[in-house]
C-alpha cells in the first residue's frame, strides 16, 4: 500500500493527487493517518528571515490598502526554539488570498500560508512551518534526491537523527504550493517512502485542578481517613528506606515554566541544565499569569525535603527545568528531547499533549521519543513519561460522541493522543484517593501504569478563541481528594501563598510516575529505560473499579488475562515494590555461562491482509536458565514491508514490539534484532528463556499481501 494517493504523473506542477478530493479540504498525512483540513477563514500566518524589520513589515500589512485598516496582528506562533509565526487577522468581508499575496511581496518575508483547523476538531488550529521530512528509498543516490528536491523547489537542511535515509528540507520562495500540497505530490514518487508536513499545534497541559482544598499529601503515604480508601498511596515511605534519590539521576521537568525560587527547589546541585525553550535563554521561570502547571508539576516530582513546605516523590534527585514554547512542532519535539538527551537526563516528564481530538506524532516526533527511550543515557535510554489526558477519551479509539456544546462532535468519533500511544512511552492514567478511575482519566490499551491523582469533570484540552468547548456533563457527585504540591511564590499561581491544594489531573498523576522511575534509577542505575518501564508494571497494585463511568457508562476497571486494564494499566504504581525490585535485580544479576541456544522456524506462512491478529510462528526453547541477551532475525516478502508491525512474546506473554510501521517498501527483507537495534528486547533479560516463543507478524492497512519465509531466536545464557 502506497502512503499516498497515486497519482498520475511526477511532475512537480501536479499539486493535486486526489483531485476527487474537495477542494475545501485538504488532506495531511502524518503519522500513518490521514487528518483532513479545512482553511481558517480569516487569518494566515507569515515568516519572516532575518533581514527584516518586523515592526514596519506587520504595519505594512495591517495598514495596506488590502487590510482596508481591518487587519489584526495577533501574536507570534513558536516554530522550534529560534524560529515563529507571526499570525495575521482579517475582517472575513475581505480577500484573505490578496492579502496573502500583497504580504508575499514585502521585503524580509520568507514564508506565508493559510491557517487551518483539523475538520473533526473544531477549534484546534494548525500553522503550516515551511519544512517537509521526507524518508526516501534506502541507498537511493544523493543526485537523485538533490534532483527532486530542486524540481519541487525545496532546500535540503539536516538529517533526521535516529532515522537513516531521511531528511529535513526547507521550502525556497520559488515553491509552488504549500507544505502539504507538496507533501502529497512528493509521497507519489516512487523514490519516497514517506513524506510528511511539519505543522504547528498548540500544546495544552493535561490538568483540571479541582477548587477543594487539602493539606496534606496523601498520595505519597496515608493511613486512611475521610475519602481515603486504604492504600491509595504510592507506598513511597517503604522506598525511602532505601532511597531517597541520588543526583547523579536528573528528572527533566517540560512543561510552561519553573518557578526555581521556591524554597522547596533549593539545594545543592538540585538544578541541572536549566533550558528556555520559549524565551531562548536558560532561565525557564513564569512570565504569562497562567504559567502556573509546571511548578506544581515539579513540586510532585522533586520537591525537596528541607523540614518544611512539601517533599516529592524523589527529593534527592536533581531537577533539568525545560520551559516548552507551548507550541507542538516537529522542531520543537527535537529540541526539547535533544536537551534532555544531550545534558543527562534519565527521566523525562511531560504533562501534556495536544490540542486535538485526534493527533498522530509525524515521524520526526516519533524518531525523537524513540531517539530519547533508546540511545538517552549512553544508550540505556532516557525513561519517557507522559500524562494520558484528562478528557475521558481513549488514547486510540472511537467514540459515539453526543451531548457536546454548539455540536461540536457528534456520532462516532476517532480520538488519538499521539504522544501517548509512543510505544516506548510509559503513559499515566489516573486514580483518586478512593482508589477508583478518576472521572477526567483518559484511557485504553496503551496505559502502562496509573498513579493518584484528584477526580473532577472531563475537561476539554483547550480554550480557542475564548470559547471553551465541553463534553457532556456528569450529573453524579465526583468524591476525593486533591493533590498538594508547590505553587509560584506569593500572590501568582493556582492559589495564594506558595503552595496549592487544587492541583490535579493526569499531569499530576505523571510526574509521580517520574518521580517513582528515579528512584528506581538511583538503585540500580544500570537498567534500561525499556527495564523501567517492566519493573514499573510488574510491581504495580491491581486496584479495581467495579462501578460505571459516570459519563460513558463504561466498565473497565478490572484486568484482562495478561493482567492489563484498560483504565489503570497494569496497575497503580507502587513506589516500595518497584524500588526493592530493581535493587534485587540489581543483587541477583546472573552471570554469563557463555551458553547460547538458537532455534529456527523455516514454516513459510501467508500473512493475511488487514487482519489485527497477524500470523503467528512459534519456536520451543527448553533452557531454564535466565536469559541474558536475545536475538531475533527474520525473513519476509511483501508488497509494502511499510504496511507491517512486528512482535516478539515470551513464554510468559511478555510482549514487545520489535518493529513499527517503517521497514520501507523493499519487498524482500531480511533483518536482525538485538538489544542494540532495539533495547525493548532487554525486557526478556532474567527470565527463564524456557517455554514457547512467538513471531507475530500483522498488516495494519489494506492492499497489499506477503509471506512470513522464517525467523530464527538466539538466547544467550
Amino acid at each position: 500500500m502506497t502512503p499516498f494517493p497515486a497519482s498520475d504523473s511526477t511532475d512537480p506542477s501536479n499539486l493535486n493527487p486526489n483531485p476527487a478530493r474537495s477542494p475545501a479540504i485538504i488532506d495531511l498525512h502524518r503519522g500513518g493517518e490521514v487528518l483532513p483540513l479545512v482553511k481558517h477563514g480569516d487569518r494566515f500566518s507569515l515568516r519572516l528571515d532575518e533581514t527584516a524589520d518586523e515592526a514596519m513589515t506587520i504595519a505594512a500589512i495591517v495598514d495596506s490598502p488590502t487590510a482596508a485598516s481591518l487587519a489584526t496582528y495577533c501574536g507570534d506562533v513558536a516554530v522550534g526554539s529560534d524560529q515563529s509565526l507571526k499570525l495575521l487577522e482579517f475582517s472575513a468581508t475581505h480577500d484573505l488570498d490578496q492579502a496573502m499575496e500583497a504580504a508575499r511581496g514585502l521585503p524580509g518575508v520568507a514564508f506565508v500560508s493559510h491557517v487551518y483547523e483539523i475538520a473533526e476538531s473544531a477549534g484546534s488550529q494548525v500553522y503550516l512551518a515551511d519544512e517537509l521530512s521526507i524518508l526516501f528509498q534506502p541507498d537511493l543516490d544523493p543526485d537523485r534526491r538533490q534532483a527532486l528536491a530542486t524540481a519541487f523547489e525545496i532546500e535540503f537542511v539536516s538529517p533526521i537523527a535516529g532515522l537513516p535515509d531521511a531528511f529535513v528540507y526547507r521550502l525556497t520562495s520559488e515553491a509552488k504550493a504549500n507544505p502539504i500540497k507538496l507533501a502529497n505530490a512528493i509521497g507519489t514518487l516512487p523514490e519516497v517512502v514517506n513524506v510528511e508536513a511539519n505543522i504547528v499545534i498548540r500544546s495544552t497541559p493535561n490538568y483540571r485542578p479541582s477548587d477543594s482544598l487539602y493539606s496534606r499529601q496523601w498520595y505519597l503515604n496515608n493511613a486512611g481517613g475521610s475519602q481515603l480508601a486504604e492504600g491509595s498511596h504510592i507506598n513511597i515511605e517503604a522506598a525511602w528506606n532505601v532511597t531517597r534519590g541520588d543526583r547523579s539521576i536528573v528528572v527533566a521537568i517540560t512543561d510552561d515554566s519553573i518557578d526555581l525560587d521556591h524554597p522547596d527547589f533549593q539545594g545543592m546541585g538540585k538544578i541541572v541544565a536549566p533550558q528556555d525553550l520559549a524565551s531562548r535563554d536558560f532561565l525557564p521561570l513564569p512570565e504569562a499569569e497562567s504559567d502556573n502547571h509546571g511548578t506544581a508539576c515539579a513540586g510532585v516530582c522533586l520537591a525537596e525535603e528541607t523540614g518544611d513546605g512539601v517533599v516529592g516523590v524523589a527529593p534527592g534527585c536533581a531537577m533539568m527545568p525545560i520551559r516548552t514554547t507551548g507550541y507542538l512542532d516537529d522542531v520543537s519535539i527535537e529540541d526539547l528531547f535533544n536537551w534532555a538527551i544531550d545534558k543527562g537526563a534519565a527521566v523525562i516528564s511531560c504533562s501534556w499533549g495536544a490540542s486535538a481530538v485526534s493527533f498522530p506524532l509525524s515521524m520526526r516526533q516519533q524518531a525523537a521519543i524513540g531517539r530519547a527511550a533508546r540511545q538517552g543515557r549512553n544508550g540505556k535510554g532516557c525513561v519517557v513519561v507522559f500524562a494520558a489526558g484528562n478528557a475521558n477519551r481513549p488514547t486510540q479509539g472511537t467514540i459515539d460522541e453526543q451531548g457536546w456544546t454548539k455540536g461540536t462532535l457528534s456520532g462516532p468519533t476517532q480520538w488519538l493522543a499521539g504522544y501517548a500511544t509512543h510505544p516506548d512511552a510509559i503513559v499515566v492514567s489516573a486514580s483518586t484517593s478512593l482508589n477508583r478511575k478518576a472521572a477526567y482519566s483518559n484511557w485504553g490499551k496503551h496505559i502502562s501504569v496509573c498513579a493518584p491523582s484528584n477526580n473532577a469533570p472531563p475537561g476539554m484540552w483547550f480554550p480557542q478563541d475564548g470559547y471553551l468547548y465541553t463534553a457532556p456533563k456528569i450529573q453524579t457527585s465526583l468524591p476525593g481528594l486533591g493533590v498538594f504540591t508547590t505553587d509560584r511564590l506569593g500572590a501568582a499561581g493556582y492559589s495564594v501563598g506558595s503552595f496549592t491544594e487544587t492541583f490535579g489531573g493526569t499531569s499530576s498523576a505523571c510526574p509521580v510516575v517520574a518521580g517513582v522511575a528515579a528512584l528506581v534509577l538511583s538503585v540500580n542505575p544500570n537498567l534500561t529505560a525499556a527495564q523501567v518501564k517492566q519493573i514499573l508494571q510488574d510491581s504495580a497494585d491491581k486496584i479495581e473499579d467495579p462501578n460505571p463511568d459516570p459519563q460513558l457508562g463504561l466498565r473497565y476497571g478490572t484486568y484482562d488475562k495478561s493482567g492489563h486494564s484498560l483504565w489503570f494499566g497494569y496497575g497503580k504504581v507502587n513506589a516500595g515494590s518497584a524500588v526493592r525490585m530493581a535493587q534485587k535485580m540489581l543483587q541477583s544479576a546472573p552471570q554469563s555461562t557463555g551458553k547460547r541456544v538458537s532455534g529456527t522456524n523455516d514454516r513459510a506462512m501467508t500473512i493475511p491482509d488487514d487482519k489485527p491478529g497477524g500470523v503467528s510462528s512459534q519456536i520451543r526453547v527448553v533452557e531454564t536458565r535466565p536469559v541474558l541477551d536475545v536475538q531475533v532475525t527474520i525473513e519476509l516478502d511483501h508488497e509494502f514491508p511499510n504496511d507491517l508491525e512486528l512482535f516478539l512474546i515470551a513464554p510468559d506473554r511478555t510482549t514487545i514490539q520489535l518493529q513499527g510501521r517503517t521497514l520501507g517498501t523493499t519487498t524482500q527483507i531480511e533483518r536482525t534484532y538485538t538489544e542494540t537495534t532495539n533495547p525493548a528486547l532487554a525486557q526478556f533479560c532474567g527470565r527463564s528463556g524456557e517455554g514457547i516463543w512467538t513471531l507475530r507478524v500483522v498488516d495494519r492497512a489494506v492492499g497489499d499481501v506477503g509471506m512470513l519465509k522464517r525467523w530464527q531466536l538466539e538466547l544467550g545464557f
